[in-house]
């Protein structure tokens, strides 16, 4: 016979995990919570989930080769993150820019989703970048290519992220040809785009970005675009993974610029905000813990910030862990969180990526999620996980 106890645990369930010094501890699996649903954006905070891609279990996905989707799982997941008040943050790195997923398939994902929102009324915002160019010898080479991926964002009908170009960052001879590039790219937009200064922990190909590895300099330069060109700017995501940076640059930026947290670490902090100024959001992380997060945003729409808080607090251990380092791996995880939760059918990767992890970072994973009674069948995902432990060759 099953017991559940106050706390919601299942006494008769238990998995046991490895740990890196050859042990195993087991640990209860968690009740899992009947979440609500919240299918209009919250009030209080806009917040954007940037969305993994679904690979084919069938198709190739290997490394070097062109990507393919699941294309239904892959749009399930976005109405799954729309059914909970997030916009969708678009091929963006989450979805692997840059580490799998080219241009081909993500001009066709943006398109898709797109249309997937219009039809459900719900936000979204795409990146566009130039990681489709060949060659890239001169700014002028960086602009076209910029101007090619807005031309299909727009045309899709999304909102246009500028994501960082690793082709600007190999040219640019100083901060002023990124105030000469990103100019011209804001004079261009047909409405106020969301502007992407991903560091270099989740791109060390982005070092230097903004003319200067200083990052006061670089911030300096970032404002003077941002003041220069506030009316062609929605507002600024930050992936800089520093609370202090944050809140100094959000209380700098021209009213009307929201600043998008992208700091995976202390966003909790960051959207609660200070009482003077608060982040909005544009996590990778909420894609793992949309469920937590929207009751979180739910209570802090409701002004019940104690609430908030303890929605809150239980995700960022799991957040944390996804994104360590190396950080531009966390996508493994937000992956293996989704196949847990049965929102697809295999642990497969765009580029193979599945393995950028170990087993027992995995094994975390399994655990920090249980924790946060982020499994909708706890009994599907131990199970899910065992075949993970076994193909590794860990048999308890």
């Amino acid at each position: 016979m099953t017991v559940t106890s106050s706390t919601g645990v299942n006494r008769t369930s238990r998995v046991e995990l490895p740990s890196t010094d050859g042990r195993w501890h087991a640990i209860d699996l968690m009740e899992p919570r009947q979440w609500d649903e919240h299918p209009h954006p919250h009030s209080t905070r806009i917040a954007f989930a940037a969305a993994h891609a679904v690979a084919d279990p069938l198709a190739d996905n290997t490394p070097g080769a062109p990507a393919a989707l699941d294309w239904d799982a892959t749009l399930a997941f976005r109405r799954h993150l729309f059914r909970h008040g997030f916009g969708v943050a678009e091929a963006m790195d989450t979805a692997q820019r840059n580490m799998g997923l080219g241009w081909d398939v993500a001009q066709e994902l943006i398109i898709r989703s797109a249309a997937q929102a219009r039809e459900l009324g719900a936000s979204i915002a795409s990146g566009a970048g130039t990681d489709h160019l060949v060659s890239a010898t001169t700014t002028d080479d960086v602009t076209a290519g910029y101007l090619q991926q807005i031309e299909v964002v727009e045309g899709a009908g999304s909102q246009v992220i500028l994501m960082s170009s690793r082709e600007l960052a190999q040219v640019a001879t100083g901060p002023d040809d990124y105030l000469r590039v990103y100019s011209h790219l804001l004079a261009q937009a047909s409405g106020p785009v969301i502007l992407h200064w991903l560091g270099e922990a989740f791109d060390p190909r982005l070092r230097g970005y903004w003319g200067s590895t200083d990052i006061a300099a670089a911030t300096a330069t970032f404002l003077d675009l941002v003041r220069a060109h506030a009316d062609a700017i929605d507002g600024v995501k930050v992936s800089l993974l520093s609370a202090e940076h944050e809140t100094s640059l959000r209380a700098a930026l021209p009213t009307g610029v929201r600043l998008y947290t992208g700091d995976d670490f202390n966003y909790p902090e960051l959207i609660r905000g200070d009482g003077t100024h608060h982040s909005d959001a544009l996590l990778g992380a909420f894609a793992a813990v949309a469920p937590a997060a929207s009751a979180a945003l739910t209570a802090l729409d409701a002004g019940d910030l104690d609430l908030y808080d303890t929605e809150m607090a239980p995700t960022l251990a799991l957040s944390r862990h996804l994104f360590e380092r190396p950080t531009f791996h966390y996508k493994t995880g937000i992956a293996f969180v989704a196949w847990l939760s049965g929102h697809q059918d295999g642990f497969t990767m765009v580029g193979g990526l599945q393995s950028a992890r170990s087993v027992t970072h995995l094994a975390t994973v399994f655990a920090l999620a249980n924790e946060c009674r982020l499994l909708p069948d706890p009994e599907l995902a131990g199970h899910r996980l065992r075949l993970v432990l076994a193909a590794s060759g860990i048999v308890r």
